[in-house]
């Protein structure tokens, strides 16, 4: 897949598209108005979750004097983990216009094939745990050569997975019903922490990838003539991650134990988040593939006769799509240590809801992974928050459905403002 820019690619990109044309670097001043007249258009990616992040941040902090501990903020991050990657996976077929509905049961499944294949059966458990891998794979394959080949809309393959694997995982599991994951690498990626100068580590290891992603990118975009943004915004950037990125690694670096035993640092499953998020993103928005993905979510039909192959690439997503949900599945199984036949039976909508929360559209062609991370940590928010009060979990229920009739209203009318159309 190359990685060159083109004109067609730079005008992909809604600050440089608006500066297209005029042959210079666009100025800070000029790229802030070209944002603002997309705000204006309807087009506000993740902004709305941004801002009800802070709104809800702001509200539980005055209500719970527990929200804001150095504690609850580790343990926030680990909660929201799970449902973070499985909205990432769910990325790669909502920009298709498609969804997956068994992408939590397939996760469990694979898991459930795991633990039986460890625990029972007596395999290493790297080679159980490529098999359940494999099974999210092949998943993703048979979902993928049903949807782009076959032609039978997503929702019914996928609905149809969702309930025949919940039969598989009862089958694998057998009798027992429950098993201990047993493997102390895979317990340590929920409840594992960096030592405190691997929390700094991690910043400076993230300052200089940002870096040098941001100068290669404008390295490609001077050698192919296209306009690049302003410097002062990759530095503007930079500089956010150092001051955002470091309170966070000082505040996870303090003591949050309640007894004589220290618990300090970051914990284990933020860069291991954090990669897979930058390895995602990396492919949707400097590939081909990734590319693609976006034109078909656009208009299919016009992707297909430009000479994209419109059925691998669907394939191929949702071969990501299911996989990234094995790994999803993996880390929730990490976090409560057992796995039984419900792994994964009741999260999926939520990863559907974490997505669209945080920006990305249901009609396909609009969203980044970054969004889904945003609204699946919108989503924690609101269950953690709620839990510290100790409202019922119906509240939880009744909160997280309104925020996600709100985000959908919001793309609805962002396309409608915008002058694209909604699909029948």
């Amino acid at each position: 897949m190359t990685t060159n820019v083109t004109r067609t690619e730079a005008a992909a990109d809604p600050v440089v598209s608006d500066l297209i044309g005029s042959g210079v670097e666009g100025g800070l001043v000029d790229q802030a108005q070209a944002w603002w007249q997309r705000v204006r258009g309807g087009d506000m990616g993740a902004l709305p979750a941004v801002g009800g992040l802070v709104v809800l941040t702001i509200l539980f902090s005055v209500l719970s004097p527990f929200f804001l501990t150095e504690r609850n903020f580790a343990n926030l991050l680990n909660q929201a983990a799970t449902l973070v990657v499985l909205g990432m996976a769910l990325v790669f077929v909502l920009l298709l216009g498609e969804i997956d509905l068994s992408a939590g049961v397939t996760g469990g499944v694979g898991m459930a094939l795991f633990v039986v294949l460890n625990s029972v059966v007596g395999i290493a458990w790297p080679i159980a745990l490529l098999v359940g891998f494999g099974f999210g794979f092949a998943t993703g394959a048979l979902i993928g050569f049903f949807v782009a080949r076959v032609g039978i809309p997503s929702f019914v393959v996928t609905l149809g997975l969702f309930l025949g694997f919940q039969g598989l995982a009862l089958t694998v599991i057998g009798d027992g019903g429950l098993y201990r994951v047993q493997v102390p690498e895979l317990i340590a990626l929920q409840n594992g922490n960096l030592p405190v100068w691997g929390g700094w580590t991690l910043l400076a290891v993230i300052l200089l990838i940002s870096a040098a992603t941001s100068f290669w990118d404008r390295a490609r975009r001077t050698r192919a003539g296209v306009p690049n943004r302003a410097i002062s915004l990759v530095w503007i950037k930079l500089g956010a991650i150092a001051v955002i990125g470091g309170a966070a690694v000082y505040v996870l670096n303090q003591n949050r134990g309640q007894s004589v035993v220290e618990v300090t640092g970051v914990p284990v499953i933020v860069p291991v988040v954090l990669a897979i998020l930058w390895i995602g993103t990396f492919v949707l928005d400097r590939t081909t593939f990734g590319r693609y993905i976006y034109a078909i979510g656009g208009n299919a039909e016009a992707a297909r006769r430009s000479g994209v192959k419109v059925r691998w690439i669907k394939w191929w997503a949702f071969v990501i799509c299911s996989s990234l949900a094995v790994a999803s599945a993996l880390l929730s199984v990490s976090r409560v240590g057992t796995v039984d036949a419900t792994v994964g039976r009741d999260i999926v909508l939520s990863g559907v809801a974490a997505a669209v929360v945080g920006g990305v559209s249901l009609f396909g062609g609009k969203g980044r992974l970054v969004h889904a991370a945003i609204g699946a940590l919108v989503i924690a928010v609101i269950t953690n928050g709620l839990g510290l009060l100790r409202l019922p979990a119906g509240v939880n229920l009744l909160v997280t459905g309104g925020v996600l009739i709100l985000a959908a209203t919001v793309d609805a009318l962002s396309r409608i403002r915008s002058g694209g159309t909604s699909r029948t």
